[in-house]
């Protein structure tokens, strides 16, 4: 019997338009400061987010509003321990800036 190697995808498992929205939902905070994070993070990330990325987004849901903010300010170190996934969204959570604006800017006479 041949032994199949396994090849890894090409592509990363992109979640679907149902665990999005679920994701979404799940990440609605208390306090506006990690709302306005994670919005831009969604308006960013949210047409190319994995499997991989759900997870860890998942993983820094888990913890309290206060602890969050205190991660996406910097203030505390990433927790010993913490995934790959954790800490890899993280870094997307702190690194999202706004999209830029698709209209082009007028030139004014």
């Amino acid at each position: 019997m041949n032994a199949v190697a396994h090849v890894p995808a090409t592509q990363p498992d992109w979640i679907g338009e149902r665990a999005l929205s679920k994701l979404r939902w799940r990440c609605r905070r208390g306090l506006l400061e990690n709302d306005l994070f994670i919005e831009r993070f969604f308006l960013r990330h949210a047409h190319s987010l994995t499997e991989f990325q759900a997870q860890g987004l998942t993983e820094l849901m888990d913890l309290s509003d206060n602890e969050l903010l205190d991660l996406l300010l910097h203030r505390t170190p990433v927790p010993e321990g913490a995934s790959a996934n954790f800490t890899a969204v993280l870094h997307m959570l702190r690194t999202t800036t706004p999209p830029s604006p698709s209209v082009a800017p007028t030139v004014q006479e």
